[in-house]
């Protein structure tokens, strides 16, 4: 019997990124700063911010991993204080509160040097009082974006947006209530992975978000 060709939504991020910008037309009146999750939402973010005229920045989220399972994730973490804990999966498994508040610190350690590489010696983007788009390449747990969500909202934005090309409806759903409005271009049923609806997905590298935000920076659209 002949495989049925795999359909695919997306051609790459860049496509992506396109088709999300014009979903999200309306913000670009406002003092919107895009947020992107690294690395593979940078060159969807970086689509967003072009078409909105808005400043670019990261938000480091990093995701906890299980003790003996490392890719299972339990949560997510921001450098500076942002924090997802699925305490269900915590108890289910058993883990002490002593280790998971180890693995939160590892990972807090981690976003923080991997901001570093990313922002240098920038401060972090004022968010108080503006529109606030967090963008990554899809969501399938949604833990990386609670996280971010979570950091976010310390600075009390006027509004908080979510925006992806991508995402299960159970994270969509989720995410959803926790910002004032959510985009997400589609949901299928059974979701599997993000890149499953991309042609091209190959991983996004430090060299190239280093220079997508080397390029805002250069036209004044970071932070």
């Amino acid at each position: 019997m002949r495989k049925r060709a795999q359909s695919y939504l997306f051609r790459d991020r860049i496509d992506a990124g396109q088709r999300l910008s014009a979903r999200l037309g309306a913000l670009g009146d406002a003092d919107a700063l895009v947020m992107a999750l690294p690395r593979g939402g940078v060159p969807v973010a970086a689509e967003v911010a072009r078409a909105l005229d808005a400043e670019l920045d990261v938000m480091i989220a990093r995701k906890i991993g299980a003790p003996m399972q490392p890719e299972l994730a339990i949560g997510a973490v921001t450098a500076d204080g942002g924090l997802f804990l699925d305490t269900m999966m915590v108890r289910e498994l058993g883990i002490e509160a002593d280790t998971v508040d180890a693995l939160i610190a590892a990972e807090r350690e981690n976003a923080r040097q991997r901001e570093g590489q990313f922002r240098g010696d920038r401060a972090f983007p004022g968010a108080g009082g503006r529109t606030v788009i967090l963008v990554d390449d899809g969501l399938a747990t949604g833990a990386t974006m609670s996280a971010a969500v979570h950091a976010v909202r310390k600075q009390r934005p006027d509004w908080l947006v979510v925006a992806v090309p991508v995402g299960s409806r159970f994270a969509c759903e989720v995410i959803g209530s926790e910002v004032n409005e959510i985009f997400c271009l589609a949901t299928p049923e059974p979701f599997g992975a993000v890149g499953l609806f991309y042609r091209d997905f190959l991983q996004t590298e430090d060299a190239e978000v280093e220079r997508i935000l080397e390029d805002f920076r250069g036209r004044g659209r970071t932070t």
